[in-house]
């Protein structure tokens, strides 16, 4: 067995700007294992405000791969895939980011290895699935007004707020179409704001409010929102790993989970299956990445109420292919596992 991984620098097409930054480019972490006749890929992007950076998330990909060399038979037997998580993350616990891109390529490979496209290990039925939105980033509302236009037709926008120019934004870019609307404040509201905005946007084709408070403020004004909010009330940063997922039951009305955050896709199937047993809706989100990444969650499009995989739409030039996003319409590429590998790569 061997285990490369790489840093790649992605370029998104506009400036990408959420409540507490703006990025200019990408740092990417792209993990391959080759074992046998196979190579399993996973991805992870580095991560300020989660304090992770593509050196110290390299430097645990490269403990994970050591202790992967020796666990070759479990790659090919019965719940091999979560016998090596739980090991893993023995040793590389708090990194979640590692975790993840490690435990996206050993799925990637375990499901090559059965010749079957990586939901399938699973159980999961790809029949009926959900579209994705689309992401505007946090700008001026003339700027927004533009990346809306630029990408016309899609059912859903996912709308960046937390500024002071909130509901023009969205009463400006409801003027541009009819599609349905989703907001993400990334924790840039307070109580009274959250509240006033969903009740301003209740009749602007609001679906739901994503985050709407800070992750570190109090759980009593958590609850206040989520009892007086004209919307739905979705968990991000409040949603990063299992253990949090019964914490948001009676503060949100649904969890998004993102694979960087919970260790991968082996904790994600977890999670989701956990929310739904709570009656919490569930998405699955993704950052600024590659089709990596996107062709990794998007495995998991049917446990999701809700889908927000448009990263690697949002990029100038994508250097992976896989699974494709086209107007909200979620295409896994033909082949096993995620189907997805890096351009100048041909298994």
């Amino acid at each position: 067995m061997q285990i490369f991984s790489e840093t790649v620098t992605l370029h998104p097409e506009h400036p990408f700007g959420i409540s507490r930054e703006t990025i200019q480019t990408q740092r990417s972490v792209i993990v391959q294992l080759q074992h046998l006749d196979h190579v399993g890929w996973g991805e992870v992007t580095e991560n300020r405000f989660y304090d992770r950076t593509a050196e110290s998330i390299q430097e645990n990909i490269r403990i994970a791969a050591d202790m992967l060399s020796g666990m070759t038979e479990l790659l090919t037997c019965n719940d091999g895939v979560k016998q090596i998580w739980d090991q893993i993350a023995q040793r590389v616990w708090p990194d979640t980011f590692a975790l993840s891109a490690i435990d996206s390529a050993v799925c990637d490979w375990t499901a090559k290895h059965q010749n079957v496209p990586t939901h399938q290990i699973w159980g999961l039925d790809w029949t009926s699935t959900v579209p994705s939105s689309f992401t505007i980033g946090l700008d001026t509302v003339d700027r927004m007004v533009t990346k809306l236009r630029q990408r016309p037709g899609w059912p859903v926008y996912k709308i960046k707020l937390g500024s002071d120019d909130d509901l023009d934004i969205v009463q400006r870019l409801r003027g541009e179409t009819d599609a349905v609307f989703r907001v993400d404040a990334n924790g840039g509201w307070d109580v009274d704001k959250t509240i006033a905005m969903s009740q301003a946007m209740e009749t602007l084709n609001v679906q739901f409010i994503e985050q709407p408070l800070p992750i570190d403020a109090p759980e009593s004004a958590k609850r206040d929102v989520f009892t007086h909010s004209r919307l739905p009330l979705i968990a991000d940063e409040d949603c990063q790993v299992a253990a949090d997922v019964a914490k948001c039951s009676g503060m949100y009305h649904g969890i998004s989970v993102k694979l960087c955050k919970c260790g991968g896709l082996t904790p994600a199937i977890e999670m989701l299956r956990h929310a739904r047993r709570l009656g919490l809706s569930t998405m699955v989100g993704c950052m600024v990445e590659s089709s990596i990444g996107i062709s990794a969650a998007a495995q998991l499009l049917p446990l999701l109420d809700f889908a927000d995989l448009d990263g690697a739409e949002l990029l100038d030039s994508d250097p992976a292919m896989g699974a494709s996003v086209n107007r909200g319409i979620v295409t896994l590429a033909v082949g096993n596992g995620h189907a997805a590998s890096m351009r100048q790569h041909s298994e």
